[in-house]
């Protein structure tokens, strides 16, 4: 039974950082009781725990715009961060989760300011039919934690340009993300930020437990147990090295010939390359499969690896050009 309530608030907008904390107070969340955990993230893409980061998320355009990509301990599809856009977490030991009591911290802040929201089926939260809040759930060791996003005034251009599918072929077993329409609370109440979101769900989180929160601070964390959990969420293995195997494919026709590459790929790393082409000069192709047998599946490794590894400069260019083309 939650006894006593405390609250967290980030001041770092790193997707890395942030998510090391969450994890730390869910580790670190004692008997009887829930914290209330609120956080941006800067211009970055989050994916869920069994996605496939290529699938879910055109990651060369995200990188180029000065962008991030995480992975979060828990399931659900893919969304977009940016400072318009406020994250909650609720964090409790296993035995007083309550999810239908923490989205109504939500629906009621929200509700407050006369936006007319209710929860859906799926977890999500809708004012008029349309998602402004995607919610997803993890426990582990005895703990658990609800988190989401609270849409204030996301950049909606940048959520569609960097979450459409790419236009690379990719099979996989993984976890497709759900496409929904969504939808920003300043619709609704067209001077709200996200400080004064925060300040609502605090409103909201201490009438629903009938409790007055604690404030935690930067030196309650352990900073040492913190940098370490970061680091492994901005590593390569965490962000691309999923098990789950898929297979990429693409083709094009050159005035040398039609060409087809086939990748088939697990952890992150393309295990085996087929190359099928009606070229006139099929000596490429034993170079490029060779070439491509154990390279990191992103468009860099790929691109550097091949370089100089390819004989005529006309098939070089046009096969540099048709994977830039996929938006890997």
């Amino acid at each position: 039974m939650i006894s006593n309530i405390r609250i967290f608030q980030s001041n770092h907008m790193d997707p890395y950082y942030n998510l090391a904390v969450e994890q730390y107070l869910m580790e670190h969340v004692e008997p009887g009781c829930c914290v209330l955990y609120l956080w941006q993230n800067h211009n970055t893409v989050v994916i869920g725990r069994n996605q496939n980061a290529w699938k879910e998320c055109r990651t060369t355009l995200l990188a180029q715009e000065g962008g991030h990509l995480a992975r979060r301990l828990s399931g659900g599809g893919a969304v977009f961060h940016d400072l318009g856009n406020l994250n909650f977490t609720f964090l409790v030991p296993s035995a007083d989760y309550d999810v239908q009591r923490q989205l109504s911290v939500i629906c009621r802040a929200c509700r407050d300011m006369g936006v007319p929201v209710e929860a859906s089926g799926r977890n999500d939260i809708l004012v008029e039919g349309r998602k402004f809040s995607g919610n997803a759930f993890y426990q582990s060791g005895g703990h658990a934690y609800h988190h989401g996003t609270l849409l204030v005034h996301v950049d909606m251009d940048r959520l569609g340009r960097y979450l459409s599918p790419s236009k690379a072929k990719l099979e996989t077993k993984g976890v497709a993300s759900v496409r929904s329409r969504v939808v920003n609370l300043r619709d609704y109440v067209p001077e709200l930020t996200c400080p004064e979101m925060a300040q609502r769900m605090e409103t909201a989180f201490e009438a629903v437990y009938g409790a007055s929160v604690e404030r935690l601070s930067q030196e309650n964390l352990d900073s040492t147990a913190i940098e370490a959990l970061q680091q492994r969420n901005a590593s390569w293995e965490w962000l691309y090295g999923t098990k789950t195997p898929f297979t990429f494919t693409c083709e094009d026709r050159f005035d040398w010939g039609d060409l087809q590459l086939q990748l088939f790929t697990e952890e992150g790393v393309i295990r085996q390359a087929k190359i099928y082409s009606d070229a006139m000069d099929w000596s490429f192709v034993p170079q490029l499969e060779h070439a491509l047998t154990g390279c990191r599946f992103s468009l860099r490794a790929m691109q550097d690896r091949l370089r100089g590894e390819i004989g005529p400069e006309d098939i070089c260019r046009d096969f540099f050009r048709m994977l830039e083309e996929q938006e890997i």
